[in-house]
């Protein structure tokens, strides 16, 4: 069984930083399409970022530029380093890491940007 544990969200002014963890109870290094996503009640989960096993990166338009994801497989941990935070950010964040023919995700951490 595989479970993840998500840290670090919280409240914070628009114009700070955050930075998410999502720490697995398994090795990570040979999972690819390793993401983040966001979902705020009564909307579609939306992608945020994901990275591969190799270690290539891909954003949502809306977060480019400003956030970060990366991966210590040593730690079997992903990171979501975010700066620059808007209120449009404001969400419920959760990992994803896929496994054989399932997804699991984390409990979700809640992020909240004031103006």
């Amino acid at each position: 069984q595989v479970q993840l544990v998500e840290s670090g969200g919280g409240l914070v002014q628009a114009g700070g930083s955050l930075r998410l963890s999502c720490a697995v109870s398994r090795p990570i290094f040979s999972l690819n399409a390793v993401g983040w996503y966001r979902q705020d009640p009564g909307k579609q989960r939306e992608l945020v970022a994901i990275i591969s096993s190799g270690g290539s990166t891909n954003y949502a338009d809306s977060v480019k530029g400003r956030f970060t994801i990366s991966r210590d497989n040593r730690r079997n941990t992903l990171y979501l380093q975010m700066n620059d935070l808007k209120a449009e950010d404001t969400s419920v964040y959760n990992c994803k890491v896929p496994l054989g023919y399932k997804d699991y995700w984390g409990q979700g951490t809640q992020v909240t940007v004031s103006a």
